[in-house]
């Protein structure tokens, strides 16, 4: 049973930083892309950043320069380090990955606010 398991969401004031991470298992980590996707309230879920099996990346352009998606195989884990953070990046944030981003994490809440 694959399973894709989000982390380290929580509140933060602007301009500050947290770091995701999504734990999988029971998948072939290493061979597969990964993508973190967030869903604001009342918008559709968005992508934010993909990282190909080889570490290619690739971020929407509402974050670049400010996020960095990475991913260790041998933790068979993606992370998103979020930088200075705004209030429209207050959203839940899903990982997603396998064949044709067949699988989702639960998601974690971020949310940006003073």
């Amino acid at each position: 049973q694959v399973r894709l398991v989000e982390s380290g969401g929580g509140l933060v004031q602007p301009g500050g930083s947290l770091r995701l991470s999504c734990a999988a298992s029971g998948m072939l980590f290493r061979v597969y892309a990964m993508g973190w996707y967030r869903q604001a309230p009342g918008k559709q879920r968005e992508l934010v950043a993909t990282i190909t099996s080889g570490g290619n990346t690739n971020y929407v352009d509402s974050v670049k320069g400010r996020f960095t998606i990475s991913r260790d195989n041998d933790k068979n884990t993606v992370y998103l380090q979020m930088n200075n953070l705004t209030p429209e990046d207050t959203a839940v944030y899903y990982c997603s990955g396998g064949p044709a981003y067949l699988y989702w994490g639960q998601g974690t809440q971020v949310t940006v606010s003073s």
